[in-house]
């Protein structure tokens, strides 16, 4: 049979990783959520000019999908993408309808995975590293939930 708990060089931390476990998915799930609002605001409303993105509204990201080959219709997808990373964002920051939330911001993570694959492997070159990390992240939540330290937890909403 298989054993899940894994069997640890030094056990005497066992203790110390089963405190700090909840601390550190708390951290990854407010910086998946965190990470989403800029990048929407950049995307939807043309903040952070300078930041190197070629898209700044809405509109640039519906002409960007149809531009990269993704069907239409393009001005809903471009709105379902933004509402995804600016209420989809804040939403997964708090833990709040954590797994339902996580369903699209994985897809569209994982949709990001397969765009940026034509680029390579490495982030500084729009490649591929970059959005499976972050597409990796929100399936952990989608399979895992917000954890202890959530707003769902707290409220007793787990999905």
């Amino acid at each position: 049979m298989f054993d899940p708990s894994p069997h640890l060089v030094f056990p005497e931390l066992r203790g110390v990783y089963a405190a700090l476990s909840p601390f550190a998915e708390t951290a990854l799930r407010v910086a998946v959520g965190f990470c989403l609002i800029p990048h929407g605001l950049r995307m939807g409303f043309g903040y952070f000019p300078n930041s190197g993105g070629p898209v700044r509204s809405w509109r640039d990201l519906a002409a960007g999908l149809e531009k990269w080959g993704y069907p239409g219709p393009h001005k809903l997808w471009s709105i379902i993408i933004l509402a995804t990373e600016l209420i989809g964002g804040p939403l997964l920051l708090l833990g709040l309808f954590t797994r339902p939330v996580a369903v699209p911001i994985f897809i569209l993570l994982a949709m990001s995975v397969y765009d940026h694959t034509r680029d390579g492997w490495f982030w500084n070159v729009r490649g591929v590293e970059y959005p499976l990390i972050w597409s990796l992240a929100a399936l952990y939540f989608l399979i895992n939930g917000g954890g202890i330290y959530s707003l769902d937890h707290l409220i007793g909403w787990e999905f």
